[in-house]
């Protein structure tokens, strides 16, 4: 099946199933050849144009991309431009999208050191309605395909839509003869209307995405087991984003316009705006051949009580597209419902910051506690997979506009907490006792999917390394540690007998390794005519790992001193990536690329566009990619089920803006280590050995696809992360890993009136390294509120800030860096105003913020200190992008330490209040506020900033922590550079480094650890990080609240 797709239309299924090696549309009908119908309503696979040439599981796959074929749209995972991913369009005959700013924009005030900004935009906060940049239209040109029939009968076309259908963008598909591959970017005028617009799909929350043809398990239970029923029941239903990207819907005429287009799309974001349900539809409920009416495990489990007013576990799904009514709740299920509400009385505060600026707790700030039942609280999955920026959900889009908060939901969806055992045999299709059932305790939920979600058997776990050679490379000396790192790991490789593994290097040439069983040594091919790359021998580059370990491991110990006294400075990247791509096409896989410098031969090739003067120009024109190679590439890597992982080791410029639509686009990450060299920064070879070592031994998912659905009345509209977006709303992820986050934007497109719970749930379908095909589901359910007091009191402070990080990198790409930093000054205006003039019964003085938000101007002030939007010089570009790649990419919880760091005094832990883990005793040393005043020079201080720890010593720091921890006889003993605490035999060091440990565990990546002297240079970078004191080019928290309350009350 396709889609972790809503059930309740007809196409549903044709996405997650679709999507197993298939670059599939949501409800896209084709066979590889000419596009059927458009847009078909029922169940049906996209193929993905297997033939059958060479024996195996794992014939060549010539590169096919599938169109949405209502549109001939092809959709990219990057973002919006301007009018899109911080500016939505407003949707006709419907509510307003909120608009965090209006009337003119009140600018921060410049210190007395900073220069002015340039002249402010017309727009300063997060404002829907901006204009697009000029339509530009391309074409994919492809070789034909085997014609391949499809599994499932397509339903009947749609009757056309009239109205307008202007598509700024026109991106199509032509099947072609010609046998090579083909990019033909062609300009046209405007695309040909679309004859059938998607249909809306509803989900059941207790019902799986799709029913298989021949039945298996239900997909996604009810929050609550339920018991068998044969009537027919009124569901609530779920409807998931699923028009084209950036239409409009006209609910009176019909008619759809586009307000988008795909050079537009550059900073993660992605517009999907729903169309409306079918009104009254007729219910067909009858139990059928294709699920039994509830899990054998169920059958005896007394119901529970229906305050979760979530629906019973599906029995049979109608074809054809359905919207089901939401059952309406009485009087019994509100009681029941809020029966366990209980408002703590501290979130009705009302703090006024003026006074009260020390509100930082001294334990890590935890999110709000949704006002649920208790029942459905505890099911509710883990807050650091799925957090949502309102945990009370206004009823209406007007009240949230009148709030001025943001709606949405922030992901970490791969996280390992879900357990790997299964209780159901597909065999007999026979379920365990619920109570024995590790995948149905909460609700994070695990399901092993049947072969229906299959169009090709689970790829093998295939990884390819790509290797930058030039002489700048090998004067780094990187290729010894990655080659180290790779031999010590290589059986922790995450696989089974299938991996398959290869390795290219390049520098003005690319070079291939046969790696043939059989060989006595690895036989180096090379070719030299970088335009137009093939691929030699393509049966043996790619080997299997068990069969040809011997010559892979004689591989990588040769491979550092291979090119030892090359004089090549040259660098062919793009040429390489292109062989690297179609060597791993015909299976999909892992392609990490290791880079050393500006690419500068063949395709791709980059020019230096860095002006050291200009780093902090209002107009940042170069965070925006200076070619479109990169991006077109990862497209079709995304395709073919391919992602690219960067690593860059570079003490120059090196473009990253450009070279990270690689990764971005084909749902990689990027990895950057300014001025490595393996004896000159030897802090950076250590971070680079460590971050590979989780990089190669981390769990990874394969061929993976995922939606996020939610309640009907609420719409997904924009996206962020580094992922393609297939279908409107079906995230394209080729490989996902647990290191990787998400976020979304969220509108109320109905009045949710009747509605007491809504529920968001994303369900991601991947290939797992032991090839199995799995299905992830995380559910989250929160109340609906109908005053602004109830809304204010929900926020998640959090959560609001790193939404708004993901539109404020959006912001600067597509518009100006001085335009995202106001944005988001406006944004704390703009919500502080609304709470003042609608929720405050007596204005008082000073500046009033509820409880909830009242860290809310310090996060916003730790951002625009945070290096993705700071000003002043001392970013250089490509630092600053790759913060901004860590913005899009990272889970909240690193985001927010990298934005507001940690600060801890070490020099007097002590066991109290000490966690205990795994025999190990973790000190718990409390929260500091990031102001200067908290440091003495009797101490000793920890930051952690996330990807760095700093610990400084004062000058007058006890000799105890000297000798007991340091191992130094007195402070002028400390080394100027040090990196490392000695491992000593004395129960202070023992708990230093307990703590330090623990802060390092999980984390994406690894934070080196710097310890400072008074007099380090290091010291400015420390200072730096202190976000409430006064910088050169950034006022103090004081300061801040001044200009905010001064806006406020105006």
């Amino acid at each position: 099946m396709s889609q972790p797709g809503p059930p309740g239309s007809g196409a549903a299924p044709a996405g997650l199933q679709a999507q197993n090696g298939a670059a599939a549309a949501s409800g896209a009908p084709c066979s590889n050849g000419p596009v059927h119908s458009a847009m078909m309503s029922s169940q049906v696979v996209v193929n993905q144009g297997y033939n059958s040439q060479l024996p195996g599981s794992y014939p060549p796959l010539t590169p096919a991309k599938t169109l949405n074929p209502g549109s001939g749209h092809y959709y990219s995972g990057g973002s919006q431009g301007p009018g899109q991913t911080l500016h939505r369009p407003p949707v006709a005959a419907n509510p307003a999208v909120p608009s965090l700013h209006s009337g003119p924009v009140p600018r921060m005030p410049a210190p007395a050191s900073q220069s002015p900004a340039a002249t402010p935009r017309p727009s300063g906060g997060f404002l829907p309605g901006a204009s697009p940049l000029p339509p530009v239209t391309w074409q994919h040109s492809y070789p034909s395909m085997g014609s391949q029939v499809n599994h499932y009968p397509p339903a009947p076309s749609q009757p056309p839509v009239p109205g307008s259908t202007n598509l700024s963008t026109n991106h199509q598909y032509v099947s072609s003869g010609d046998p090579l591959l083909q990019n033909s970017y062609g300009k046209s005028g405007s695309a040909p209307p679309i004859r059938n617009p998607p249909l809306p799909t509803t989900f059941q929350p207790g019902a799986p995405p799709g029913p298989p043809p021949t039945g298996g398990p239900p997909l996604v239970r009810a929050l609550m087991p339920q018991k068998a029923s044969l009537r027919a029941v009124p569901q609530p239903s779920f409807n998931s984003a699923v028009n084209q990207e950036g239409i409009t819907s006209n609910t009176n005429s019909g008619s759809l316009m586009a307000h988008s287009n795909y050079d537009e799309i550059e900073g993660g974001g992605f517009l999907a705006t729903p169309q409306l349900a079918t009104k009254n539809p007729q219910i067909s409920r009858s139990v059928g051949y294709t699920y039994p009416s509830l899990p054998p495990g169920y059958q005896n489990v007394p119901p529970p009580s229906s305050a979760t007013g979530m629906p019973p576990s599906s029995l049979n799904y109608p074809s054809g597209p359905q919207a089901f009514p939401q059952a309406p709740l009485g009087a019994n299920h509100l009681t029941a419902s809020m029966g366990g509400l209980s408002l703590h009385p501290e979130g009705l505060r009302v703090v006024n910051l003026l006074q009260e600026r020390k509100m930082l707790p001294s334990t890590p700030l935890q999110p709000p506690v949704p006002n649920l039942h208790e029942d459905i609280q505890k099911l509710n999955c883990n807050p650091e997979l799925f957090r949502c920026t309102l945990t009370s959900i206004p009823q209406t889009q007007a009240l949230l506009n009148k709030a001025k908060l943001p709606l949405g939901l922030l992901l970490h969806p791969f996280k390992d907490l879900v357990p790997e055992e299964f209780m159901y045999n597909p065999l007999t299709r026979v379920y365990g006792e619920p109570h024995r059932r590790p995948e149905v305790q909460n609700a994070t939920i695990e399901f092993m999917a049947p072969s229906e979600y299959m169009l090709r058997p689970p790829q093998p776990p295939v990884y390819l390394f790509v290797f930058d050679v030039s002489h700048n490379a090998v004067e780094t000396g990187y290729l010894n540690s990655v080659c180290q790192s790779l031999l010590d790991n290589l059986d922790l490789l995450p696989g089974n007998t299938r991996t398959k593994i290869g390795f290219v290097t390049f520098d003005s040439t690319i070079h291939f390794y046969s790696l043939q069983e059989g060989l006595s040594q690895p036989q180096m091919l090379v070719i030299s005519d970088i335009d137009d790359v093939f691929i030699p021998m393509p049966e043996n580059l790619l080997v299997n790992l068990n069969e040809s370990k011997e010559l892979v491991q004689g591989l990588l110990k040769t491979l550092p001193q291979m090119f030892t006294k090359s004089l090549e400075t040259q660098s062919a990247l793009g040429p390489a990536l292109q062989a690297a791509f179609k060597l791993m096409a015909p299976t999909g896989g892992r392609i990490s690329v290791f880079q050393t410098q500006l690419p500068t031969l063949g395709v791709g090739a980059l020019k230096p566009r860095e002006e050291p003067n200009q780093r902090s120009s209002a107009k940042e024109i170069h965070l925006t990619p200076s070619t479109d190679f990169y991006k077109k590439l990862a497209l079709d890597c995304s395709g073919q089920q391919v992602a690219v992982d960067l690593f860059l080791l570079s003490g120059q410029y090196s473009d990253l803006a450009s070279l990270g639509c690689i990764s971005r686009y084909s749902a990689g990450s990027v990895y950057y280590y300014p001025s490595y060299h393996h004896q000159q920064n030897p802090v950076q070879v250590q971070k680079l050995q460590k971050e590979l070592q989780r990089y190669l031994t981390r769990k990874i998912g394969f061929e993976a696809v995922m939606r996020i659905r939610c309640t009907k009345g609420l719409s997904i509209h924009t996206f962020h992360g580094n992922f393609f977006v297939r279908s409107t709303d079906l995230l394209s992820l080729p490989n996902v890993n647990p290191d990787a986050g998400y976020a979304v934007q969220m509108s109320v497109e109905e009045s949710l009136t009747d509605t007491q719970l809504v529920s968001f749930q994303s369900a991601l379908l991947y290939t797992s390294s032991k090839g199995e095909r799995r299905i992830r589901v995380h559910t989250l359910c929160l109340p609906v509120v109908s005053t602004l007091n109830e809304v204010f009191l929900g926020a998640d402070v959090q959560a609001i800030s790193g939404l708004l990080a993901n539109m404020a990198v959006d912001r600067s790409v597509t518009a100006s860096l001085s335009d995202a930093r106001d944005a988001l000054v406006n944004a704390v205006i703009d919500s502080l105003s609304a709470y003042r003039s609608s929720v405050l019964s007596n204005q008082q003085p000073g500046l009033m913020v509820p409880f909830s938000l009242r860290l809310f101007p310090l996060f916003v002030l730790a951002l625009l200190k945070q290096k993705s939007f700071q000003t002043g010089t001392n970013a250089r570009l490509d630092e600053r992008i790759f913060a901004m790649c860590q913005v899009k990419n990272q889970p909240l919880v690193y985001l927010m330490l990298t934005t507001h760091p940690s600060l801890y005094r070490v020099d007097n832990l002590s066991d109290e209040g000490a966690l205990s883990i795994s025999d190990r005793t973790v000190p718990q040393p409390p929260i500091l506020q990031l102001s200067v005043e908290n440091l003495s020079r009797d101490g000793a201080f920890l930051m952690d900033a996330g990807s760095i720890l700093m610990l400084w010593v004062g000058k007058n720091c006890a000799q105890n922590f000297l000798s007991q921890v340091l191992g130094v006889q007195n402070y002028a003993s400390i080394p100027p550079i040090m990196t490392d605490l000695p491992e000593l035999d004395t129960p202070e060091s023992a708990r230093t480094l307990a703590f330090i440990s623990w802060l390092r565990e999980q984390r994406p990546f690894f934070p080196v650890l710097y310890i400072l002297r008074d007099e380090s240079p290091m010291k400015a970078n420390f200072l730096q990080h202190m976000v409430e004191d006064r910088t050169e080019s950034a006022l103090s928290y004081y300061e801040f609240l001044l200009h905010i309350q001064q806006q406020v009350n105006k």
